[in-house]
Formats: structure tokens, sequence, C-alpha cells
């Protein structure tokens, strides 16, 4: 008897929870979500994966070609890589990404920035 106005009020009134699938509450105006290199501006300096506490980045250069890889499912999406970025090639989204049941990396390739060319001291003008 006791529960009987509990049970009563919550058959008259709207459910606690949103039914999933069919209505998708929008993200928060800062939502930090999915990670996404721009890799024509990356300059490989590997600041990133060295910052990363999920250390799930890495950086590598071999000849002229650089190699991004992202590991999402250790991704904790903490931000601290898009902060240290120097050349600001990284950002998130506000969106997360679509669930996935096959664990991938995320591999990006592009082409090494060109060293400028070295200062010569010029001889002194006699």
């Amino acid at each position: 008897m006791k529960m009987l106005p509990t049970v009563i009020s919550n058959l008259f009134s709207k459910p606690a929870t949103r039914n999933y699938p069919f209505f998708v509450r929008d993200n928060f105006e800062k939502t930090r979500g999915e990670l996404v290199n721009d890799i024509e501006r990356c300059i490989f300096c590997g600041s990133c994966s060295r910052k990363c506490p999920s250390q799930c980045l890495t950086v590598s250069k071999e000849g002229t070609v650089g190699t991004w890889k992202l590991e999402f499912f250790a991704c904790i999406g903490c931000g601290v890589c898009v902060d240290s970025c120097p050349v600001s090639c990284l950002s998130q989204k506000t969106s997360h990404r679509p669930v996935a049941v096959v664990r991938d990396v995320i591999t990006l390739t592009g082409k090494l920035p060109e060293k400028p060319a070295k200062k010569t001291e010029k001889a002194p003008a006699q």
C-alpha cells in the first residue's frame, strides 16, 4: 500500500529516460569529441604523441614521408594533444565517432615540410 501512490504517478507521467536510438540529444556547445588532424599542415614534430596521457598517438618520420597514427579506442578525448600542437593542425569536433565493433587504427600519411635553407655567414665586405 505504501507504493501505490508512486505507481499511479509513474503511470500517468512522462518516462524519465529517452528512447535513445529514436531520440538523440544534441551535444553540448563545448563537447570534446572526435579528434581530427589536418595532415597537410602537420609538421610531424611528435609533441602530440609525447603529451598524450593515454599514449594513443604515434608519429614517425621516414625519409620525406611522415606517418600519424591514432588508436581511437584508447583516446580519452582530453584535448591535451590539441593544446600542445605548435601549428594547430589538430582539432576536435563537437560530435563523437560512431559506434564501432572492430578495433581500428587511423593512419594518416603526409609529406614532411621542406627544411629552410641553411644560413651562411657572409664574408666581411672589404
